[in-house]
């Protein structure tokens, strides 16, 4: 074992100006959660019924990270103690760390679940890589926490190589497999949504980069106070533009979507759909007693595509406009 002679990350004394950076970080990125999960509360019946899955994903994600925040926050508020100008780490100072693989565990597969409830495949194709992807990120995160956490305290920079590696197989197949996702949906949806879809992507992935290089600092360099500072702050960041961020253009695709349902008669909202101030459709009773064919309306090109795209992958079902799907 190539085990460095140096505190683990989370033991490191910490002066006044890390100490409190830390502090405003935590607490800025618990708020900023908390503020996510009330705006998609109150929104989540803004959606058509077929998207709000991914409204729930986000609900759940949100209620744990904003926890597990509170948990950081009262464990970093009393794992340290200032002992002459510098905050000395005691024992649950190491809970800094620990406490967020099992957020992740968690939160990182309902962000897959998020993606691709918004996305056009359906049937056993969405069932398999929902399964796949989900699983995959929870490998993911658990491969991480037994080099970064479990083996000699992250000490070991061996077991943080061979560990990360395995972590990375499984975090190269969800790029491959939520990329592959949103390509193969881009073509049923309108072009604004598509848009939104592929920002939302591109948000989410380039988020998740974040977490395997601060991962790997303790593999190229000694961890000083600052690192460990650094570390923090950049989960936390990370953690706000993968929850929040995402989320938020998630729910904008998912409110077009809508839209483009109810416009093409392929299924009712009881509300009018407004995306920053712009108007998108109309609200749309289902017709008691005399529900409509999908297929019995004019919609656009690219919505008719997505109509055969979807009945082609349950096998040639159709529905009425009722069924959320």
């Amino acid at each position: 074992m190539d085990v460095v002679d140096t505190p683990t990350p989370e033991l490191q004394t910490m002066s006044l100006g890390l100490y409190d950076l830390v502090h405003f970080a935590l607490m800025a990125a618990g708020f900023a959660l908390f503020a996510y999960f009330l705006y998609t509360w109150a929104g989540r019946q803004e959606v058509g019924r077929r998207y709000r899955p991914a409204m729930h994903a986000g609900l759940c994600l949100a209620a744990i990270a904003t926890v597990s925040y509170l948990v950081l926050f009262l464990k970093w508020d009393s794992g340290f103690t200032l002992v002459d100008g510098v905050y000395e780490p005691n024992a649950e100072a190491r809970f800094t760390g620990s406490t967020r693989y099992p957020d992740w565990a968690v939160t990182v597969p309902l962000l897959t679940v998020e993606l691709l409830a918004v996305c056009s495949l359906s049937g056993k194709r969405a069932r398999n890589l929902r399964a796949t992807t989900v699983a995959a990120a929870f490998l993911m995160i658990l491969t991480g926490y037994v080099g970064a956490q479990l083996v000699a305290d992250g000490r070991d920079r061996t077991a943080l190589v061979v560990w990360g590696l395995v972590s990375t197989a499984f975090f190269a197949y969800l790029y491959v497999a939520l990329i592959g996702a949103v390509r193969a949906s881009l073509p049923h949806m309108g072009r604004e949504a598509g848009v939104s879809l592929r920002n939302a992507t591109i948000v989410l992935l380039a988020a998740f980069g974040v977490y395997p290089l601060v991962y790997a600092i303790p593999v190229f360099a000694d961890v000083t106070p600052a690192w460990s500072a650094t570390v923090q702050v950049a989960y936390s960041a990370a953690d706000v533009v993968a929850k929040v961020g995402f989320g938020l253009l998630v729910h904008k695709v998912a409110l077009l979507r809508t839209a483009e349902d109810v416009a093409a008669g392929v299924d009712t909202h009881p509300e009018p759909v407004w995306i920053s101030n712009v108007h998108h459709s109309e609200g749309v009773l289902p017709e008691v007693g005399h529900p409509r064919h999908p297929h019995e309306h004019s919609a656009p090109a690219h919505l008719r595509g997505r109509e055969d795209h979807d009945d082609g992958a349950r096998g040639g079902a159709t529905r009425a406009p009722s069924d959320p799907g």
